[in-house]
């Protein structure tokens, strides 16, 4: 067995999944990590002494669209990617999917280029690419652009299966109206993350496409059709499935603290979560431009002019804080909420979402929300 050559202790340590009061994580030679006691650091080994708070392996975000000032879609390019990563990195996220919000077709390939060129180059965090439309419902498109909102055609496709097979993570958001199941099918066969999302589809229908292979729901309750007393829709289809998960937004702005509680008390472990971040993450900047429309920062809303929500003003940190003191969810499930379910949704992790392997680890305080990364 390797030599343990540093050792933190002080802090309560979450491996991904469980919480481990009273531990200590011991760091070998290689960077292999073990949670021990305490009282089992050898005498000589260099020891980091914390005052509280939780030692945590990275957060993984599967919904980011900008940070650092800027947006994917603005300029999808290896140069904005290494603005928006260096802006998430800082928040304490280890592995995330620039996400392009509906554009053009040309935007779109451009877009899973540059992924493509990022990855090449190393650039931090960055493990794959979410296309958020533009197959998407009018009738729910959020702050979406309708003008560019159509159905999926072969072309489409096409572009999609060959990112499955030049990207690590590929993660599609359609609603199931504006594409067939053949079509999720085709995807999900080919390792792509289908999401449902942005839809106004009835309880069947999304029923009928999570059978053809979507398994997954982008920010439940926004954007969806919602559970009534005769038509479940999307909400309802998605928490009637076990085997489906659920990004959730948990800023108190998009979802009430006593329906984030409902959500969870139905679907456990199978809500994760995202923070639909803009271009205002990790930035002071009180306004940027959405496909030509200006997105307007106050009290911790992103709104377009008309009010509508465009994303989030959000960071993980303070996401797994809402769910802690709003929603009362323990920390240990809050923590695997950002850290090992999303990270279990990936077709290739690496060491994400686990605290065992060498890879980014955070000193979280649950009290400021704030998340740390330590060397």
């Amino acid at each position: 067995m390797s030599q343990i050559i540093k050792a933190f202790t002080g802090a309560d340590v979450h491996d991904g999944q469980v919480l481990h009061r009273g531990a200590a994580l011991a760091v070998f030679q290689g960077g292999d990590r073990r949670i021990i006691l305490p009282q089992d650091i050898p005498p000589a080994c260099d020891t980091v002494a914390l005052e509280g708070g939780v030692l945590t392996p990275g957060f993984v975000d599967l919904q980011v669209n900008g940070g650092g000032g800027v947006m994917f879609n603005q300029a999808p390019d290896v140069t904005t990617l290494r603005r928006i990563a260096k802006a998430h990195r800082a928040a304490g996220v280890a592995g995330f999917l620039p996400t392009l919000i509906t554009d053009t077709p040309d935007c779109t390939a451009a877009a899973v280029r540059a992924v493509e060129q990022a990855i090449a180059e190393d650039v931090p965090g960055i493990i794959g690419i979410h296309l958020e439309g533009p197959h998407l419902s009018l009738a729910r498109k959020g702050a979406h652009d309708g003008a560019l909102i159509r159905p999926m055609e072969g072309a489409d496709l096409a572009l999609i299966l060959q990112a499955a097979e030049r990207l690590p993570n590929v993660m599609v958001t359609v609603a199931p109206e504006t594409v067939t199941c053949a079509q999720i099918t085709a995807m999900a066969e080919a390792g792509v993350i289908v999401s449902l999302g942005h839809s106004d589809a009835d309880y069947e229908t999304c029923i009928a496409a999570f059978e053809a292979g979507a398994r997954c729901v982008t920010h439940l309750f926004n954007a969806m059709s919602q559970m009534g007393n005769r038509e479940p829709g999307l909400v309802g289809a998605t928490l009637a499935r076990t085997d489906v998960h659920a990004g959730l937004i948990a800023d108190g702005v998009h979802v009430h603290p006593a329906t984030m509680r409902n959500a969870l008390a139905s679907k456990g472990a199978g809500v994760f979560l995202v923070s639909d971040a803009m271009a205002t993450a990790g930035s002071k900047i009180d306004s940027f431009t959405l496909n030509r429309r200006e997105v307007f920062r106050k009290d911790g809303r992103l709104t377009l002019a008309n009010g509508t929500l465009a994303g989030a003003d959000l960071e993980m940190g303070r996401a797994v804080q809402t769910l802690v003191q709003a929603v009362g969810v323990p920390l240990e499930q809050a923590l695997a909420m950002a850290v090992s379910v999303p990270a279990g949704l990936l077709r290739h992790r690496g060491a994400l979402g686990q605290i065992k392997a060498p890879g980014v680890l955070l000193h979280y305080d649950l009290g400021t929300g704030v998340a740390k990364e330590l060397a």
